[in-house]
């Protein structure tokens, strides 16, 4: 059975469609990545599916139950990190832990999660105290200290320097390699790249795209490139006959190839096996980002036109 499995949902704040028809399914012990600019429809639609959220027509199941109709069974099961996630500013550190874990019937302890999210030496410190990064382990660690079988994270490491998020990063994958099946809305493209086992491109309230990652830049048509500089005559027909090869461009000395596969050792084997000195080789590889911009026609850090609620 899906963790979450979510039929032709729908939700509008005035006037406006903000999640319109999405349908997606989250596998048991998966990363499943949700990409969108804001106010594409990412964080209403997990919580549609966690319970927190009304929906205006379609169908959600999370554990097989209505997450509205039966939110307290649903909720034993999920810990939740969401951008507009409530702390309470006056306790310390190790007091909103113990909290959040007294709402759970079966959980771990608050003072090893502190501790392996770097935040023991914190322990005592008031919540209003801590920077932006310290409150957003903190969150973290309200989320998982109730041991949930589902975690939905959003923005994991916004507000993290790259250290702290590679650290974060690390924790998420372990978290699955415990079992845990994790939802990650993310602005963060590497952070996708690397975590998810799926991911769902939403734009303007639909999935637009829903695979792997690298079966998302595939889809999209990203192509990996080489650059160099020749020494020689070179007939473009010598390279446009590799496997693999899409393109040939050369404009003076400069040629670039597009294509998949191992570019650089097909195009070096052809010009040495012709006598071609080539100098100055430089390559690049498509991505997310890539696929992101040709599915959408947006980059990802480009809100949606119109105001509304992401």
């Amino acid at each position: 059975m899906p963790v979450i499995e979510i039929e032709e949902l729908r939700k509008t704040y005035a006037g406006r469609h903000v999640v319109d028809g999405v349908n997606l399914t989250v596998e048991p012990g998966e990363i499943f990545g949700i990409l969108g600019r804001n106010g594409a429809g990412k964080t209403t639609t997990v919580e549609c599916a966690i319970g927190l959220r009304k929906p205006d027509g379609g169908r959600v199941h999370t554990f097989g139950l209505d997450p509205r109709a039966e939110r307290a069974r649903v909720l034993q099961s999920v810990g939740v990190q969401l951008q507009s996630a409530y702390l309470h500013m006056s306790l310390t550190v190790i007091e909103q832990v113990r909290l959040y874990r007294s709402f759970y019937r079966d959980g771990l302890d608050p003072d090893e999660l502190l501790e392996r999210l770097d935040l023991q030496r914190l322990r005592t410190a008031r919540t209003d105290q801590l920077s932006g990064g310290e409150l957003q382990r903190l969150s973290i660690a309200t989320a998982l200290v109730g041991k949930p079988r589902l975690a939905v994270l959003d923005e994991l490491t916004s507000g993290l320097d790259s250290a702290a998020r590679r650290q974060m990063w690390q924790l998420i994958e372990d978290m699955r390699d415990d079992g845990i099946t994790i939802v990650l809305v993310s602005h963060f493209m590497e952070e996708v790249e690397r975590l998810a086992d799926r991911v769902a491109v939403l734009d303007a309230g639909r999935v637009v795209a829903l695979d792997t990652p690298a079966g998302l830049v595939r889809a999209a048509g990203g192509d990996d490139a080489v650059r160099f500089r020749v020494h020689g005559p070179l007939e473009a027909s010598l390279l446009t006959a590799l496997p693999g090869v899409d393109d040939v461009s050369i404009e003076g000395t400069w040629v670039r190839v597009s294509g998949r596969g191992d570019l650089v050792g097909q195009v070096t084997s052809a010009l040495m096996s012709h006598g071609i000195p080539a100098t100055d080789f430089t390559t690049r590889t498509a991505s997310l980002d890539d696929a992101f911009l040709q599915l959408t026609g947006h980059a990802l850090g480009e809100p949606e036109p119109q105001p509304g609620l992401a």
